[in-house]
Protein backbone atom coordinates (compact mmCIF):
# COMPACT_ATOMS: atom_id res chain seq x y z
CA UNK A 1 0.00 0.00 0.00
CA UNK A 2 1.48 2.84 -0.84
CA UNK A 3 1.23 6.31 1.25
CA UNK A 4 -0.20 9.36 -0.69
CA UNK A 5 -0.84 12.26 1.33
CA UNK A 6 -3.22 15.23 -0.38
CA UNK A 7 -2.33 17.28 2.89
CA UNK A 8 -0.30 20.19 3.93
CA UNK A 9 0.55 19.05 7.33
CA UNK A 10 1.61 15.09 6.94
CA UNK A 11 5.06 14.17 9.33
CA UNK A 12 6.78 13.11 6.18
CA UNK A 13 5.32 14.45 2.64
CA UNK A 14 3.17 17.28 3.69
CA UNK A 15 2.54 19.60 1.35
CA UNK A 16 4.35 17.88 -1.59
CA UNK A 17 1.17 16.41 -3.44
CA UNK A 18 -1.73 18.96 -2.02
CA UNK A 19 -2.78 20.17 -5.36
CA UNK A 20 -4.76 17.53 -7.36
CA UNK A 21 -2.49 16.77 -10.34
CA UNK A 22 0.65 16.50 -8.69
CA UNK A 23 -1.14 14.01 -6.08
CA UNK A 24 -2.75 12.29 -9.16
CA UNK A 25 0.58 12.25 -10.65
CA UNK A 26 2.36 10.79 -7.85
CA UNK A 27 -0.48 8.29 -7.52
CA UNK A 28 0.03 6.67 -10.69
CA UNK A 29 4.02 6.54 -10.28
CA UNK A 30 3.35 4.33 -6.91
CA UNK A 31 1.20 1.93 -9.16
CA UNK A 32 4.35 2.27 -11.53
CA UNK A 33 6.77 1.44 -8.92
CA UNK A 34 4.51 -1.63 -7.75
CA UNK A 35 2.60 -0.36 -5.21
CA UNK A 36 -0.20 -2.76 -5.00
CA UNK A 37 -3.18 -0.36 -3.78
CA UNK A 38 -2.82 3.48 -3.52
CA UNK A 39 -4.18 5.50 0.09
CA UNK A 40 -5.37 8.54 -0.55
CA UNK A 41 -5.66 10.63 2.47
CA UNK A 42 -6.88 14.29 3.40
CA UNK A 43 -6.23 14.77 7.12
CA UNK A 44 -3.31 14.48 8.64
CA UNK A 45 -3.33 12.10 12.00
CA UNK A 46 0.30 12.68 12.92
CA UNK A 47 1.25 13.49 16.40
CA UNK A 48 1.82 17.11 17.88
CA UNK A 49 -0.75 19.38 16.34
CA UNK A 50 -2.18 17.92 12.83
CA UNK A 51 -4.98 20.77 12.18
CA UNK A 52 -8.38 19.14 12.48
CA UNK A 53 -10.28 19.00 8.82
CA UNK A 54 -13.99 19.23 8.07
CA UNK A 55 -15.39 16.91 5.86
CA UNK A 56 -16.27 19.34 3.17
CA UNK A 57 -12.64 20.07 3.05
CA UNK A 58 -11.29 16.68 3.22
CA UNK A 59 -13.93 15.81 0.31
CA UNK A 60 -12.34 18.51 -1.58
CA UNK A 61 -9.09 17.71 -1.31
CA UNK A 62 -9.62 14.16 -2.04
CA UNK A 63 -12.15 13.39 -4.41
CA UNK A 64 -10.31 15.28 -7.31
CA UNK A 65 -7.48 12.12 -6.49
CA UNK A 66 -9.56 9.45 -6.20
CA UNK A 67 -11.65 10.46 -9.48
CA UNK A 68 -8.71 11.16 -11.58
CA UNK A 69 -6.57 8.21 -10.52
CA UNK A 70 -9.41 6.41 -11.35
CA UNK A 71 -10.10 7.79 -14.96
CA UNK A 72 -6.72 7.78 -15.80
CA UNK A 73 -6.84 3.81 -15.00
CA UNK A 74 -4.36 3.28 -11.76
CA UNK A 75 -4.95 -0.03 -9.67
CA UNK A 76 -6.88 -0.06 -6.45
CA UNK A 77 -7.62 3.04 -4.31
CA UNK A 78 -8.13 3.35 -0.85
CA UNK A 79 -9.42 6.58 0.92
CA UNK A 80 -7.58 7.31 4.28
CA UNK A 81 -10.40 8.80 6.69
CA UNK A 82 -12.26 8.55 10.02
CA UNK A 83 -15.39 9.98 8.37
CA UNK A 84 -18.51 7.89 7.16
CA UNK A 85 -19.37 11.41 4.73
CA UNK A 86 -15.80 11.09 3.31
CA UNK A 87 -15.37 7.45 3.19
CA UNK A 88 -18.80 7.18 1.57
CA UNK A 89 -18.07 9.91 -1.15
CA UNK A 90 -14.86 8.24 -2.09
CA UNK A 91 -16.66 4.89 -2.13
CA UNK A 92 -19.17 6.27 -4.86
CA UNK A 93 -16.19 8.68 -6.42
CA UNK A 94 -14.26 4.64 -7.48
CA UNK A 95 -12.55 3.74 -4.11
CA UNK A 96 -12.27 0.37 -3.42
CA UNK A 97 -11.49 0.59 0.46
CA UNK A 98 -11.17 3.01 3.28
CA UNK A 99 -8.65 2.97 5.83
CA UNK A 100 -10.24 3.77 9.18
CA UNK A 101 -7.39 5.16 11.75
CA UNK A 102 -10.24 5.80 14.35
CA UNK A 103 -10.81 1.80 14.01
CA UNK A 104 -14.13 1.31 12.82
CA UNK A 105 -15.78 2.25 15.84
CA UNK A 106 -18.57 5.05 14.84
CA UNK A 107 -22.02 4.22 14.13
CA UNK A 108 -22.32 6.22 11.49
CA UNK A 109 -18.96 4.93 9.86
CA UNK A 110 -19.81 1.38 10.45
CA UNK A 111 -23.10 2.03 8.69
CA UNK A 112 -21.06 2.88 5.50
CA UNK A 113 -19.07 -0.42 6.33
CA UNK A 114 -22.31 -2.55 6.68
CA UNK A 115 -24.03 -1.39 3.57
CA UNK A 116 -20.95 -0.40 1.05
CA UNK A 117 -19.66 -3.76 0.47
CA UNK A 118 -16.04 -2.57 0.23
CA UNK A 119 -13.08 -3.40 2.43
CA UNK A 120 -12.61 -1.64 5.50
CA UNK A 121 -9.14 -1.62 7.46
CA UNK A 122 -9.80 -0.67 11.23
CA UNK A 123 -6.58 0.20 13.46
CA UNK A 124 -6.48 0.56 16.77
CA UNK A 125 -5.51 3.95 18.45
CA UNK A 126 -6.65 6.06 21.71
CA UNK A 127 -7.28 8.74 20.28
CA UNK A 128 -6.73 10.45 16.69
CA UNK A 129 -5.05 12.53 15.77
CA UNK A 130 -2.30 10.41 18.24
CA UNK A 131 -1.16 12.41 21.21
CA UNK A 132 2.52 11.25 22.47
CA UNK A 133 1.71 11.78 26.17
CA UNK A 134 -1.21 9.39 26.16
CA UNK A 135 0.21 5.73 25.67
CA UNK A 136 -0.89 1.98 26.82
CA UNK A 137 0.20 1.74 30.21
CA UNK A 138 4.03 1.08 30.84
CA UNK A 139 3.27 -1.67 33.07
CA UNK A 140 1.07 -3.46 30.69
CA UNK A 141 2.18 -6.00 27.81
CA UNK A 142 0.95 -3.66 24.93
CA UNK A 143 0.18 -6.59 22.68
CA UNK A 144 -2.14 -7.83 24.97
CA UNK A 145 -4.08 -4.80 25.68
CA UNK A 146 -4.29 -4.05 21.28
CA UNK A 147 -5.71 -8.01 21.40
CA UNK A 148 -8.31 -7.05 24.30
CA UNK A 149 -9.52 -4.11 21.83
CA UNK A 150 -9.60 -6.04 18.80
CA UNK A 151 -11.43 -8.67 20.80
CA UNK A 152 -13.84 -6.43 22.14
CA UNK A 153 -14.26 -4.61 17.96
CA UNK A 154 -14.88 -8.29 16.79
CA UNK A 155 -17.91 -8.79 18.86
CA UNK A 156 -19.47 -5.22 18.23
CA UNK A 157 -18.78 -5.64 14.53
CA UNK A 158 -20.45 -8.63 14.56
CA UNK A 159 -23.70 -7.17 16.42
CA UNK A 160 -23.57 -4.86 13.57
CA UNK A 161 -23.77 -7.41 10.98
CA UNK A 162 -20.13 -6.56 9.71
CA UNK A 163 -18.34 -9.13 7.02
CA UNK A 164 -15.35 -10.19 9.16
CA UNK A 165 -13.95 -10.87 5.78
CA UNK A 166 -13.65 -7.89 4.62
CA UNK A 167 -12.09 -5.86 7.25
CA UNK A 168 -8.27 -5.65 7.75
CA UNK A 169 -6.96 -5.32 11.26
CA UNK A 170 -3.82 -2.31 11.78
CA UNK A 171 -2.20 -2.50 15.50
CA UNK A 172 -1.74 1.29 14.65
CA UNK A 173 2.25 1.72 15.28
CA UNK A 174 2.62 4.99 16.84
CA UNK A 175 -1.21 5.55 18.13
CA UNK A 176 -1.29 5.48 21.63
CA UNK A 177 2.14 3.28 21.61
CA UNK A 178 5.60 4.61 22.93
CA UNK A 179 8.56 3.66 21.04
CA UNK A 180 9.25 0.57 22.95
CA UNK A 181 5.85 -0.64 22.75
CA UNK A 182 5.84 -0.06 18.69
CA UNK A 183 8.79 -2.19 18.81
CA UNK A 184 7.20 -4.77 21.13
CA UNK A 185 4.07 -4.92 18.80
CA UNK A 186 5.67 -5.24 16.05
CA UNK A 187 8.13 -8.37 17.56
CA UNK A 188 4.95 -10.08 18.27
CA UNK A 189 3.06 -9.51 15.35
CA UNK A 190 2.21 -13.00 14.64
CA UNK A 191 0.04 -13.33 17.47
CA UNK A 192 -2.76 -11.19 16.07
CA UNK A 193 -3.32 -13.78 13.36
CA UNK A 194 -5.33 -16.25 15.77
CA UNK A 195 -8.31 -13.73 15.02
CA UNK A 196 -8.48 -14.51 11.66
CA UNK A 197 -7.93 -10.85 9.71
CA UNK A 198 -6.24 -9.56 7.47
CA UNK A 199 -3.02 -7.73 9.10
CA UNK A 200 -2.09 -5.05 7.34
CA UNK A 201 1.03 -3.06 9.42
CA UNK A 202 2.10 1.28 8.52
CA UNK A 203 5.34 1.51 10.30
CA UNK A 204 6.78 3.83 7.43
CA UNK A 205 9.04 6.30 8.90
CA UNK A 206 7.57 6.81 11.98
CA UNK A 207 9.14 8.64 15.12
CA UNK A 208 10.12 5.36 17.27
CA UNK A 209 12.80 4.74 14.86
CA UNK A 210 14.21 7.84 16.35
CA UNK A 211 15.76 5.36 19.44
CA UNK A 212 17.36 2.57 16.67
CA UNK A 213 18.01 4.63 13.87
CA UNK A 214 19.45 8.05 12.53
CA UNK A 215 16.72 10.61 11.86
CA UNK A 216 17.31 11.16 8.07
CA UNK A 217 15.07 9.97 5.99
CA UNK A 218 17.53 7.97 4.19
CA UNK A 219 18.15 5.80 7.38
CA UNK A 220 14.54 5.78 8.18
CA UNK A 221 13.72 4.53 5.05
CA UNK A 222 16.25 1.61 4.96
CA UNK A 223 15.07 0.29 8.80
CA UNK A 224 11.58 0.48 7.55
CA UNK A 225 12.43 -1.93 4.50
CA UNK A 226 14.32 -4.05 7.09
CA UNK A 227 11.36 -4.39 9.69
CA UNK A 228 8.87 -4.66 6.76
CA UNK A 229 11.15 -8.05 5.29
CA UNK A 230 10.84 -9.06 8.61
CA UNK A 231 7.39 -8.42 8.55
CA UNK A 232 6.94 -10.42 4.97
CA UNK A 233 8.48 -13.42 6.83
CA UNK A 234 5.60 -13.28 10.04
CA UNK A 235 2.70 -13.38 7.08
CA UNK A 236 1.90 -9.29 7.35
CA UNK A 237 -0.20 -9.21 4.80
CA UNK A 238 -0.37 -5.29 3.50
CA UNK A 239 2.94 -3.03 4.49
CA UNK A 240 1.47 0.48 4.29
CA UNK A 241 4.69 2.33 3.12
CA UNK A 242 6.61 6.05 1.92
CA UNK A 243 8.77 4.34 -0.47
CA UNK A 244 7.34 1.74 -2.80
CA UNK A 245 10.26 1.27 -5.39
CA UNK A 246 12.74 0.59 -2.90
CA UNK A 247 10.28 -1.80 -0.96
CA UNK A 248 9.46 -3.34 -4.71
CA UNK A 249 13.28 -4.28 -4.99
CA UNK A 250 13.56 -5.46 -1.14
CA UNK A 251 10.48 -7.70 -2.04
CA UNK A 252 12.12 -9.24 -4.64
CA UNK A 253 15.25 -10.03 -3.64
CA UNK A 254 13.44 -11.57 -0.35
CA UNK A 255 10.90 -13.63 -2.23
CA UNK A 256 13.59 -15.10 -4.38
CA UNK A 257 15.23 -16.80 -1.22
CA UNK A 258 12.53 -17.18 1.33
Amino acid sequence: MGVLNVTPDSFSDGGRYAEADAAIARGLALFEAGADVVDVGGESTRPGGAAAVDAAEERRRVLPVVRGLRARGGGPLSIDTTKAEVAAAALDAGADLVNDVSGLTTAAIIEVAATSGADFVAMHNLGIPADRARTLPADQDPTAAVERWLAERLTEWQRAGLDLARITFDPGIGFGKNALQSLRLLRNIERFHHFGLRLLVGHSRKSFMHHVTAASRAERDLFTIGVSLQLCARGVDVLRVHDVAAHTAAYRGWAHVA
